[in-house]
């Protein structure tokens, strides 16, 4: 089987990349004419662990391609994937324009029946829309090719995909006709084989299916946060606190991580895209609301832990920033809880030394010449009057403390040992935890 994925960003390239590693012929699109010649010199766009392997492999032996001209890439092709971007607009809606304009070129160039998916995380509807705009494409050039629409929304974690993409927990497709799920269906064959389960169902509730599974993701995290804040308050540990709720099977262990908020590419996205879509409907989603005010407060609680410890004069003091990317195994730096820190910081006066194992070139986009460009932690700490861990790195979860000179270490992930630094002389801050638990008490 041949297929055209339109869009090598992180959906598309890991997309096109997998299915090549099961033996699908695969052509890979983009516009951009840098990044598809750095492709194909195995130069990839993202840091994602495992995939420039697997891209590698698969171009070398010619499963994958990558091209520039979606009109030689097309022919004999029965699967077409769009995976281009749909960024927030300023109403918080998604932006369809590249999803839409792909859905033009298909319809203008295609040459046989096709099965056009949109990959894109997308709003209920826009299968409609993507319709519309290849059969207006096809009209214009004044001929009709059968053709199926379809939705297969990815659920992939960044710094996990191709284990998620090779080993899913569940494949979402929305087809509405036999025809389209039978070609789906034998697409995704080699990835059912361990009995991993492919969910067929309707168009809507397939588009309506992503969202709902980030915004409830988004939904845990910012209810840890919110609790975290009120365990604060009452002298209680979220930490102790989500090990008892998560051993209910309920509720479980994961996402329930009290932290600075969630950032990268889906969530605040996908949760301001839901919220918009219900006022589109007339109707209010007030717990998303919710999250999202919950989401950018947390980001600013760290920043309020160091001004306060400081006694709100941070002029000429230097913070060491360990991690920038929104989370570890990714050089992500959209919506990144350590940009609204940094940002806080320096407009406090504050100088700021930054370390991050994989996403200082992202982030340098970002910040440029603003702070301090290090080359490992103990570099970062350095000079520092006081330490933020913003990104848990494995190689952040165990320095060696007798070279740190710092004494106030703000922990944004709650990853060390609040008593051992306690008993080295370090003051101590996390998420959701006092200054002076029973613990320490105890120990003490």
């Amino acid at each position: 089987m041949k297929v055209v994925v339109i869009g090598t960003g992180y959906v598309g390239l890991v997309t096109g990349a997998c299915l090549a590693e099961v033996g699908t012929e695969v052509v890979c699109v983009d516009v951009d004419q840098q990044k598809i010649s750095n492709l194909r010199n195995g130069i990839l766009p993202i840091y994602e662990p495992g995939l420039e392997e697997v891209v590698t492999r698969n171009y070398q032996n010619g499963r994958l391609a990558f091209s520039t001209n979606i009109t030689e890439a097309l022919p004999g092709a029965e699967v077409a994937f769009i995976a281009v971007g749909t960024p927030p607009g300023e109403d918080g809606s998604a932006d369809l324009q590249y999803v839409l304009q792909v859905a033009k070129e298909i319809g203008t160039h295609m040459t046989g029946h096709l099965v056009v998916v949109t990959k894109s995380t997308v709003p209920v509807g826009t299968a409609v829309k993507v319709n519309r705009a290849i059969k207006e494409a096809m009209l214009e050039r004044g001929t009709l090719i059968d053709y199926d629409v379809a939705s297969n929304p990815e659920f992939l974690k960044e710094g996990a995909a191709v284990a998620d993409f090779m080993k899913p927990d569940r494949i979402v497709v929305g087809v509405n006709t036999e025809r389209a799920q039978k070609v789906l269906d034998q697409l995704y064959y080699p990835f059912l084989l361990n009995g991993h389960p492919i969910i067929f169902m309707d168009i809507a509730s397939a588009e309506m299916t992503k969202y709902a599974a980030n915004a409830m993701l988004a939904t845990k995290i910012s209810f840890m946060n919110d609790i975290a804040g009120l365990c604060e308050l009452v002298g209680a540990d979220v930490n102790k606190v989500r090990k008892g709720i998560g051993s209910d099977p309920r509720i479980g262990h994961r996402f329930i991580y009290p932290g600075i908020g969630y950032g990268g590419s889906c969530f605040p996205k996908d949760v301001k895209a839901l919220v918009r879509t219900g006022m589109e409907y007339g109707r209010s989603l007030r717990i998303l609301e919710a999250v999202e005010a919950v989401n950018d407060d947390q980001k600013k609680v760290m920043f309020d832990k160091i001004d306060r410890h400081f006694e709100g004069d941070l002029r000429g003091k230097t913070f060491a920033i360990w991690g920038l990317s929104f989370k570890p195994n990714t050089d992500d730096m959209r919506e990144a809880p350590s940009l609204v820190l940094i940002d806080a910081l320096l407009q406090a006066g504050a100088l700021v030394r930054v370390f991050d194992p994989v996403a200082m070139h992202e982030a340098k986009k970002i910040l440029a010449d603003k702070v301090a460009w290090c080359t490992d932690l103990y570099d970062a700490a350095a000079g520092a009057d006081a330490i933020a861990l913003v990104t848990e790195w494995n190689e952040f979860r165990l320095p060696d403390w007798q070279r740190i000179k710092a004494r106030t270490v703000f922990d944004g992930r709650n990853i060390y040992d609040d008593v051992m630094l306690h008993k080295k002389g370090f003051t101590y801050y996390g998420i959701g935890t006092t200054q002076h638990t029973l613990t320490k008490i105890m120990t003490t």
